[in-house]
């Protein structure tokens, strides 16, 4: 069984919106990951990669917790990883029995590029595509989708 949204009491424009974002951003999401080498990563990888870029140094436990996905599957990821030399363990030093996973200079630099790669691609696509007024839609838009994120 599928669930669906309540749009009880909401605008028609407000639904088409989201989902047209929705859409977009799955595609924009997809042909931003086609602008660079993956690496070999997996999409796995890559999600506990970029977590722990985004949030810090997290054991394999909470690794599985935030990725939901079981604690072997975590520890197989970031086995993979660390012989990559993209994160590395240390020794929590709140409890000595636990390890903590940690981006390492390759790994922060590794996803520096793929950034760097995607976002040179847009910037490109942006040029080439569209006008500047239509580049600066774009930017009153993003704003909007911030204040709507943040909120």
């Amino acid at each position: 069984m599928t669930e669906t949204a309540d749009t009880t009491g909401v605008s028609e424009s407000a639904v088409r919106a989201a989902h047209e974002f929705r859409v977009v951003f799955s595609r924009l999401r997809r042909r931003m990951r086609e602008s660079y080498d993956p690496g070999d990563l997996t999409p796995s990888q890559t999600s506990v990669l970029s977590r722990l870029d985004k949030d810090g140094e997290a054991s394999v436990s909470d690794l599985a917790a935030a990725e939901r996905v079981r604690h072997q599957s975590v520890a197989a990821t970031v086995s993979v990883l660390e012989e990559r030399a993209l994160v590395s363990r240390r020794q929590d030093p709140s409890d000595g029995r636990r390890q903590l996973v940690f981006v390492t200079d390759s790994g922060h630099a590794f996803l520096e590029d793929r950034r760097r790669a995607g976002e040179s691609w847009l910037t490109r696509a942006l040029e080439d595509q569209c006008t500047e007024s239509e580049r600066r839609t774009l930017l009153e838009a993003a704003a909007i989708l911030d204040r709507v994120v943040r909120s």
